[in-house]
């Protein structure tokens, strides 16, 4: 049985070929203990839009993998706990899952804050736990030898955008904005660091309430300083859509690069016109970015054509859906390759794992690292290029 929160889509047993081709076997249904799945979710609350889009990943997975089998006859049980992005309410949630539920592994959170509140009790349960949170100081292997990352950190975005901002546009002078909250001052005062250490001039630096109506002072600071680029770290699709209004109210034509957020498919119903949203470039993945063809690679392709149907994507992110999916097929096949659902075990596959071919990325883990996603795979997308939950990789790559 899959237990889940009501709102998540619950597949039938049509995933069965992708769960076959992922390896899983098919013996006869053995009698044995489920395979219980902690799911630390906020599912309600101000940051459900990702978790709604992880959690139709999680359904499908443990439809799929359950419809060929389950794992050496052990049916996957998804334990879900909605957080609503409470901290408090994550950290009661991780306490019930292991001295009750008894879980023996938990996926999530999805937030950062969460995170922070979490991590330290998963470590001393010895709980193995993936999650695709960015801060970077989550994952720590000697602090939390039981915590892996399945996303890219904030220092990985942050590579990216540099990287974007000095090698494709070729930009020297830059603007770096972020918001008020805790992520957006730290965002923002370590991009504009890196920036200044590859040789950029960052000639403005500021942190916007994402509140605030009137974006107009901080852009014409920027412009008057000279600035080529504007660097947003921000999760406010409010503050990204005034901005990008402001932009062309000034008659400005200075590209945007930044925080994923920038490509959320509610800025849509916030802009005065669709024009405002061009030249906007958010982080994104090459796994989830058409190339100008259309095409997807064809791993993604295949997942794609197996979640027709089934899932939808129109109203979601395909990287967040794919997350998910890999996150519970991370955690059944350690259990399927050992034998064993005990932590140490899970942990020490995870441990070995080497270019894992997940379908948001291919995951590579030893005992000194735990950031499993390449590099080399986070892009930047057309923010305005979003179709099926994917996006049309940003001028300048192959």
């Amino acid at each position: 049985m899959v237990t889940t929160n009501r709102r998540a889509l619950v597949m039938n047993a049509a995933g069965l070929a992708g769960a076959v081709a992922l390896g899983f076997p098919r013996p006869a249904l053995a009698q044995g203990e489920p395979l219980r799945v902690g799911w630390l979710a906020a599912m309600t609350g101000p940051s459900s839009a990702p978790t709604v889009g992880f959690n139709r990943g999680v359904v499908f997975a443990a439809e799929a993998i359950n419809g060929a089998g389950g794992v050496k006859g052990r049916k996957i049980e998804i334990v879900t706990r909605d957080s609503q992005g409470d901290p408090t309410k994550a950290v009661n949630a991780v306490q019930e899952m292991i001295s009750q539920a008894k879980v023996h592994a938990i996926w999530g959170p999805t937030n950062s804050g969460e995170a922070l509140a979490t991590t330290p009790i998963m470590a001393r349960a010895k709980m193995p736990n993936i999650h695709p949170c960015v801060i970077d100081s989550l994952i720590d292997p000697a602090k939390y030898p039981n915590a892996f990352r399945i996303a890219p950190s904030n220092t990985q975005w942050d590579d990216a955008v540099r990287s974007y901002c000095l090698k494709v546009l070729k930009v020297k002078r830059v603007a770096v904005i972020g918001d008020t909250t805790g992520y957006g001052v730290t965002a923002a005062k370590a991009s504009a660091a890196a920036f200044k250490q590859d040789g950029a001039e960052v000639v403005y630096l500021g942190n916007i309430d994402s509140t605030q109506p009137d974006m107009t002072p901080d852009l014409l600071r920027a412009r008057n300083a000279g600035a080529e680029v504007i660097v947003v770290w921000s999760v406010s699709t409010g503050m990204d859509a005034r901005l990008f209004n402001t932009r062309a109210r000034m008659g400005w034509d200075v590209p945007f690069v930044g925080h994923p957020s920038m490509a959320s498919g509610e800025i849509g119903g916030l802009l005065e016109k669709p024009a405002n949203w061009d030249k906007v470039y958010a982080v994104g993945y090459r796994s989830c970015s058409y190339d100008e063809s259309g095409k997807l690679n064809a791993r993604s392709e295949e997942f794609v054509a197996r979640l027709k149907g089934k899932v939808a994507l129109s109203d979601t992110l395909l990287w967040w859906v794919a997350a998910g999916y890999d996150a519970v097929t991370l955690i059944a096949k350690a259990v399927e390759e050992t034998g064993s659902s005990a932590p140490d075990a899970i942990v020490k596959h995870w441990n070995g794992l080497t270019k894992y071919p997940g379908i948001f990325g291919d995951y590579t883990y030893t005992p000194k690292e735990h950031n499993g996603y390449p590099t080399e795979d986070v892009v930047m997308s057309a923010a305005n290029s979003g179709r099926d939950g994917s996006f049309r990789l940003a001028p300048g790559y192959s």
